[in-house]
């Protein structure tokens, strides 16, 4: 895995989806096999052949499945949900994930509504009484939208288009979202308050959130004692947001008035309490259960893989937000930058990643390059590559594995007339300093524990490069030059830092490295490691 994208030579699909899905992908040359309904087993065996799984909602990718799975590289997921999928897992072992996060909005979107109306006027309940022979028009007394407080919690896509469809009813929409802005919601229409005002306020509370540990049972006991007698609860976004018991409690006390739910914590449910309560809407996950979600989301899935195999884009990647941002070709140079200042300390330092602290300064005139966004990660592979450490090194794994081995690694940015990227690592009582820049698509180190290179810096072509500090410069060229690779080209570059007296920093380019021996007993301090 690299700048230029991710190489896919085999893709195995195991849910069943559109075979739109499988036309894109071969179209684009990548080997596709479908085989759906396969036990943990059979699929642990069969991923050992793949880079690339896409999925649905039914294979539950877990820990033991990735650790089965060599050579994955991409998981893509066909919908929204990515809690079939262990992520931080996926992410340990450097491999994307990604999901179409907009190919089932409208639907969910369509059922959330249909839901919120079926609510405000018993339509299920009465289809049922009608089938039994009933006319029990009293029984269903209703109630209108117009003028009601619908509340949504988590104004993403569906969100939006949930607060569209039901503004069309005259009702009034408020609501919450950790990241959307009070400025974004007022252009969606929506008054933006804190969840403790949206309790209070709200006739419906719909739920468009993933499930995640801050939002477990967020709507719970304590929660449904603040909101008003006879609201009613939506949740078509995921099972367990909703605490089941405490809102059967609810209803069953008449303080919620109705709940529409197409999403449960066991599906199917062990126990249908809840769906079986006559003031309950219930479906079986049907949000995304649409002719033209699911060929949306197969077309969108297939479409994000191709993008993927060309170099182009990580759109919908979940896990991967400095690979994202490294695959834009002029941000390329950086990571090169980034890596090696990370190879270069953690070769000097020679210690235990959490024996050791990095402050990464990234100057720069404008926002220019996204730099900030993967210049931690890609100095992270380079720490861990120095020290050899277990596991799959890439962008997406290196921050997972750094945390997980102590390494702490702190970012910051200041305003200066020309990009750089400065190095501060201390390792007990040492500490080393490095700042280097990009120019057009070359690397160049400007300079190394206070010591500036000449000219423009030294030029870290791609290869092998060797930093060391030596005693005598003069001395270093001389044993260089009568190493036998030198006379037959294999040094590309190399250069030293100007006006030191004594010890000076040398960088060696070359196609092979360079033996450590070649420098004798010039050598105070070496450490060297391959570019590409």
């Amino acid at each position: 895995m690299n700048g230029s994208g991710i190489h896919l030579n085999r893709v195995l699909i195991s849910d069943d989806i559109s075979p739109r899905c499988i036309e894109i992908l071969e179209e684009n040359g990548i080997e596709v096999t479908k085989k759906i309904s396969l036990n943990s087993n059979e699929l642990k065996e069969e991923i050992k052949k793949y880079d690339g799984l896409i999925v649905r909602s039914a294979t539950r990718v877990t820990k033991e499945l990735i650790e089965a799975a060599p050579n994955l590289k991409l998981i893509g997921r066909a919908g929204t949900g990515v809690d079939n999928i262990d992520v931080e897992a996926a992410s340990e072992k450097g491999i994307v994930v990604m999901n179409t996060p907009g190919g089932n909005s409208i639907s969910a979107a369509e059922l959330t509504c249909a839901m919120i109306i079926s609510l405000s006027r018993s339509i299920p309940q009465a289809t049922a009484s009608m089938k039994e022979g009933k006319w029990d028009r009293k029984k269903f007394m209703g109630n209108e939208l117009l003028g009601k407080t619908l509340a949504i919690v988590g104004l993403g896509r569906i969100g939006k288009e949930v607060a569209t469809r039901m503004q069309a009813f005259g009702m009034r929409t408020i609501g919450y979202d950790p990241i959307t802005t009070a400025e974004t919601a007022k252009q969606m229409k929506v008054e933006f308050c804190s969840l403790e005002e949206v309790w209070a306020q709200a006739d419906y509370i719909t739920v468009h959130v993933p499930l995640i540990p801050q939002t477990t049972n967020l709507i719970n006991d304590a929660v449904l004692a603040k909101c008003k007698r006879g609201v009613r609860i939506v949740n078509c976004a995921r099972g367990g947001i909703v605490d089941e018991a405490a809102l059967l409690q609810a209803l069953n006390s008449g303080h919620v008035a109705g709940a529409g739910f197409d999403v449960f914590v066991e599906e199917p449910p062990a126990d249908y309490s809840l769906a079986r309560h006559p003031n309950v809407v219930s479906t079986p996950h049907l949000g995304a259960n649409t002719v033209e979600a699911q060929q949306r989301v197969a077309e969108e899935v297939a479409e994000q893989f191709v993008l993927v195999a060309k170099g182009e884009s990580l759109l919908g990647a979940v896990n991967a937000f400095a690979l994202s941002a490294a695959m834009n070709e002029e941000n390329q140079a950086w990571v090169r930058l980034a890596r090696s200042l990370g190879a270069m300390l953690g070769g000097l330092a020679r210690e235990k990643p959490q024996n050791m602290a990095v402050e990464v300064t990234w100057r720069c005139p404008t926002a220019k390059h996204a730099v900030e966004s993967f210049a931690s990660a890609a100095i992270a592979v380079g720490l861990l590559e120095s020290g050899r450490n277990e596991g799959k090194l890439n962008l997406v794994s290196a921050p997972h594995l750094a945390a997980k081995l102590g390494l702490k690694v702190s970012m910051r940015k200041e305003s200066a007339p020309c990009c750089s990227l400065t190095v501060d690592l201390r390792a007990g009582a040492h500490a080393w300093h490095a700042v280097g820049t990009v120019q057009g698509a070359v690397v160049q180190l400007l300079e190394m524990d206070g010591a500036r290179f000449g000219g423009q810096g030294a030029t870290l072509l791609d290869g092998y490069v060797t930093l060391a500090k030596v005693k005598d410069a003069s001395a270093a060229v001389q044993q260089v030059v009568r190493w036998e690779p030198f006379s037959k080209g294999d040094v590309s570059n190399m250069a030293f830092t100007a006006g030191a007296k004594g010890a000076s920093w040398m960088v060696l380019c070359s196609t092979k490295p360079l033996p450590t021996d070649v420098l004798g007993g010039q050598t105070e301090a070496i450490v060297q490691f391959a570019t590409v």
